[in-house]
C-alpha cells in the first residue's frame, strides 16, 4: 500500500511538472552569468520537490540539474564548467551531480524532521539549506580537485584563489541564490498547498 501510494498518479505528476521546472529553468537561465559561474533559480523546484515529495525526490531534481549543468560543460555552451571537466572530467562530473542531489536530499530531509515541530520554520530552513549546499559543495570541491586548473585559467594576476571563489566566483551568487530561495520558496509552497485545498500546520 506504502509503495502504491509512493507512485501515486498525483505524486507523478507533481514530480513531473517539477522535473520539467528544473530542465526550463537550468536551459534557459543557465546561461545567465554572475562572475564566472550562472545562478541557480532551479533551486527552487529543488527544494519543492524536497518539501512534497521527500528527500529522494529532491535528491533526484537536483540530480538532473547537475546532469544538465555537466552537458552544458561537456559541449561548451558553459565555459566555466568546460575549463573543469577538460582537465579533470572524472571529478568534473562527480561534483556537478553530487553537490546538486546533495542540495536536493538536504532540504528534503531537513523539511521532515523540522516540519514535526514547525512546518513553517522547516520550510525556510529547507529554502536556506539548497544554496548553501550547493555552493559550499563547489567550492570545498574546486579546493580540493580543480586548484591549479582554477589559478591557470580564471584567479586574475594579483589575486587569489580564495578570493575568486568565495567573491568573484560564487560569493554574490550565492547570496542572490539564498535570498531567491527564501522569498520564493515559501510563496509556492503556501500556492501550493491553497491549490491543494490543505491547511499547514501552525
Amino acid at each position: 500500500m506504502a509503495k502504491a501510494n509512493y507512485f501515486s498518479a498525483k505524486r507523478v505528476t507533481g514530480l513531473a511538472i517539477l522535473l520539467a521546472l528544473v530542465v526550463v529553468l537550468q536551459t534557459a537561465l543557465g546561461s545567465v552569468k554572475i562572475g564566472a559561474t550562472s545562478f541557480s533559480l532551479v533551486l527552487i523546484p529543488i527544494v519543492l520537490g524536497g518539501i512534497l515529495y521527500g528527500a529522494w525526490a529532491g535528491a533526484f531534481l537536483g540530480f538532473v540539474f547537475g546532469f544538465i549543468t555537466l552537458i552544458y560543460g561537456i559541449t561548451g555552451a558553459d565555459y566555466f564548467t568546460m575549463v573543469l571537466f577538460q582537465a579533470q572530467p572524472v571529478a568534473t562530473t562527480l561534483l556537478c551531480i553530487l553537490k546538486g542531489a546533495t542540495a536536493g536530499f538536504a532540504a528534503g530531509a531537513l523539511y521532515k524532521e523540522i516540519s514535526k515541530k514547525h512546518e513553517y520554520a522547516a520550510v525556510f530552513t529547507a529554502a536556506a539549506a539548497a544554496p548553501v549546499v550547493n555552493t559550499g559543495l563547489f567550492i570545498v570541491g574546486a579546493l580540493c580537485f580543480f586548484k591549479n586548473t582554477l589559478n591557470a585559467n580564471f584567479v586574475a594576476q594579483g589575486s587569489t584563489l580564495i578570493y575568486f571563489l568565495f567573491i568573484g566566483c560564487a560569493g554574490v551568487n550565492f547570496l542572490v541564490e539564498f535570498a531567491v530561495n527564501l522569498v520564493a520558496a515559501p510563496s509556492l509552497y503556501r500556492v501550493y498547498h491553497i491549490i491543494n485545498g490543505k491547511r499547514k500546520k501552525s
